[in-house]
């Protein structure tokens, strides 16, 4: 049985199935971004990037094929943080984030240190804001 504790990701009662909020598809509609997270199995496959094999997961711009890799993480001991170590596609940038589940469909990512995360939007690059919200794809 599952139950939100205080607005936070869900946890599971003694003998459940833990949840697992860092396995999900979620999304910025201001800024058209998808992260594709698997933080527990690291069993994600970028799409066209095949020949880099399993990743802790992705995030893209919709309608483009340039990614930020998210090559490593670690989620905090209580299950409701998680440090994320990216890098673009090139292998010429990367940054640590922090990535927080808020509620049980709201998430939002912090940029830490590193390069700026930015995507390609119009032939230019556009610079996406330190701290960005994502909701779970339905």
């Amino acid at each position: 049985m599952l139950f939100a504790t205080n607005g936070m990701c869900q946890t599971t009662s003694e003998g459940a199935e833990p949840a697992r909020p860092f396995r999900a598809n979620i999304f910025n509609k201001d800024y058209d971004v998808l992260l594709n997270i698997n933080l527990y199995d690291n069993d994600i496959i970028v799409p066209g990037q095949e020949v880099f094999g399993l990743m802790s997961g992705y995030l893209v711009k919709t309608g483009t094929t340039f990614y930020w890799f998210v090559t490593s993480a670690q989620i905090s001991d209580d299950g409701q943080q998680a440090t994320l170590f990216l890098t673009n596609d090139y292998g010429s940038e990367d940054m640590t984030a922090l990535l927080t589940c808020d509620t049980d469909s709201t998430y939002t990512l912090k940029q830490l240190k590193g390069s700026t995360l930015k995507v390609p939007k119009g032939g230019k690059w556009q610079k996406l804001p330190k701290t960005l919200t994502l909701k779970r794809k339905k």
